[in-house]
């Protein structure tokens, strides 16, 4: 039976953290002398109000502990009832609700769509609260991923577990260790990043909200022109640095850090991932040379940025690459689906599910040419539990059946064809642009329509917390239990 009391503790826990971080943007307009400091502080007191009294209402001498079920269920009121929260400074300011959802969701799943105009004229407060909402996602993201999904068993999630951590049905406080370790990571990456981008130009509060949003792989800016604001080369190269490293697995961090430098270049997600993103950097880089005329530095550079930016699912833009040709805006479609390293912010497919699929084909084949061939699968030095490739194939079918469902539900609504596709594949990969003149990475989410943008906002939510897998399998097990 599930306990819903640690649920609502942890909830009204999660709320009153949401609370204290609405106090910093508020702080940052009362500096400025902005008056929208009352809505943030606003927000902060009903959230705080609401966050404790579930505390109060929830509180237990001797708590229960979460199990797989208690944790699923945290998971998906979490990210539904924060973003509702998270949304409320964006409806203070005047934006309709579902807008307001829309940014804050997007925010929160690092996802980097805005329906926000006109950025460079925002107050400080707002453009904070936004990479506030990405550095807290990412976090929550990577913790997800490592803690909760190998437990559930789902997508082969179960490869990036800890060896030392609990397998049993207690997903929490055996997984702490963990957990702060991560975060320490996680943290340290921002505080370098940050300090990279001041020391190569970068405004302190630029750099702040630019490194919130780079290392957790979300892409919102606080110029309209995303990273193409600054016009610098430097710049541009250094973020290309943090969006691979907020790409990585966290745990081969923590690995690396636990006497094990050797794992990180070890790891054969990490090696794959690398390999396959400096391919796609040398194509579009010959494709920019050879068809549009550019400079060959020039050219590796707008190549290394926007590609690794769609890979990790990060989203910024240094230029307009919808107008690089036919093949370009092909290849950046496709890059759409591919995603970053298991246990990272980064969304998408992801690396290692590719990696395995490549595995069962070529084990397919070779089964075909010698059907009394024994094939063991074996991914980073060790073999594949039985279970992965069913949940790696069920994955697969159902993340692309899942952008097509969404896909005929927008072009239902009105959106052209193109349009529809490049926005179903970039909510459900929470990449953040699209392909066209609304979503492209010069467009903007504002001109679509409020049911299209709330449509959106379960996508990302959908593909964020690989909620639909999580189910699908559930059943896909009771069938076959």
């Amino acid at each position: 039976m599930i306990q819903f009391r640690p649920i609502l503790f942890a909830l009204g826990l999660i709320l009153c953290t949401i609370a204290a971080a609405m106090v910093l943007p508020a702080v940052v307009d009362v500096a400025d002398g902005h008056e929208d400091w009352r809505v943030f502080f606003t927000s902060a007191v009903a959230t705080f109000f609401i966050g404790g009294l579930l505390i109060l209402v929830a509180y237990e001498d001797q708590p229960a502990p979460l199990g797989i079920k208690e944790g699923f269920l945290l998971t998906t009121l979490c990210w539904v009832t924060v973003a509702a929260f998270a949304a409320a400074p964006f409806a203070g300011l005047g934006l309709g609700f579902a807008d307001a959802y829309f940014e804050a969701m997007s925010g929160l799943t690092t996802t980097g769509s805005t329906v926000l105009t006109q950025l460079d004229q925002l107050p400080r407060g707002i453009l904070l609260w936004r990479a506030i909402l990405q550095g807290l996602g990412g976090i929550g993201i990577i913790l997800t991923a490592i803690i909760m999904l190998p437990f559930l068993r789902v997508g082969g999630m179960q490869l990036f577990q800890m060896e030392s951590s609990d397998k049993s049905e207690k997903v929490l406080p055996r997984a702490i260790e963990l957990t702060l370790a991560i975060a320490g990571v996680y943290v340290g990456l921002i505080v370098a990043c940050i300090a990279v981008y001041m020391a190569l130009g970068m405004t302190p509060f630029d750099a702040i909200c630019h490194g919130l949003s780079t290392v957790s792989t979300a892409g919102f800016s606080t110029h309209d022109e995303s990273f193409g604001f600054f016009r610098s080369p430097a710049l541009e190269w250094a973020c290309v640095l943090f969006m691979i490293l907020g790409a990585l697995p966290f745990v081969v961090y923590v690995k690396a850090m636990r006497n094990h430098p050797e794992a990180l270049w070890r790891d054969t997600q990490v090696r794959g991932f690398l390999m396959f993103l400096i391919g796609l950097w040398l194509i579009m880089t010959f494709w920019l040379i050879t068809a549009r005329g550019l400079e060959p530095t020039t050219a590796l550079r707008m190549s290394a940025f926007n590609l690794t930016s769609i890979m990790t699912t990060t989203g910024y833009a240094s230029s307009d690459y919808m107008q690089w040709g036919p093949f370009a805006v092909g290849l950046f479609f496709l890059v759409t689906f591919i995603g970053g390293c298991a246990g990272s912010s980064a969304g998408g497919i992801k690396i290692y599910r590719l990696q395995v699929t490549a595995l069962l084909t070529r084990s397919h084949f070779v089964h075909l040419m010698s059907p009394n061939r024994v094939v063991t699968l074996v991914y980073n030095g060790k073999r594949l539990p039985a279970d992965v490739p069913f949940s790696v194939v069920a994955f697969l079918t159902i993340y692309m059946s899942t952008v097509g469902i969404f896909t005929v539900v927008l072009s239902a609504m009105g959106l052209d064809f193109v349009t529809a596709m490049s926005s179903s594949a970039q909510a459900i990969g929470n990449v953040g642009p699209g392909l066209g003149d609304i979503v492209g990475p010069a467009g903007n989410f504002s001109s679509l329509p409020a049911a299209a943008k709330w449509v959106l906002s379960f996508a990302m939510l959908l593909g964020r917390l690989e909620l639909f897998t999580v189910l699908v399998l559930f059943r896909i097990e009771f069938w076959r239990g």
